[in-house]
């Protein structure tokens, strides 16, 4: 997959909530299917529906343990997301600061 398009799958699979609260949990260890979608109450397959988005962006992997698949969170993919977002943190940084000093101006009259 070229490296634009794995990008614009990870963002895609983490604009979710649900996903994301996956991911959340899968942050704690690994997880059955059932335990991801316990706190949400969804359907089996709206949770199956849900990994399968996950796993194609590479940020769960599956192993099967008996009957069950067992997921666990593969973090890597979301080093390009925390690079993304440092690169806007500047930005808000700077213009927070502008802010702050404009406030304290104001409030200094």
């Amino acid at each position: 997959m070229p490296r634009r398009q794995a990008h614009a799958t990870v963002y895609q699979a983490i604009a979710d909530p649900t996903r994301r609260a996956m991911l959340e949990l899968l942050g704690a260890g690994e997880k059955s299917a059932g335990e991801l979608g316990e706190p949400t109450r969804l359907t089996q397959p709206a949770v199956s529906q849900h990994l399968r988005v996950l796993r194609e962006a590479g940020l769960v992997r599956q192993r099967k343990q008996g009957r069950h698949r067992i997921y666990s969170l593969q973090a890597a993919p979301l080093e390009g997301v925390a690079d993304w977002v440092r690169y806007f943190e500047q930005f808000w940084d700077r213009r927070l600061t502008r802010l702050g000093a404009f406030l304290d101006r104001s409030t200094a009259q």
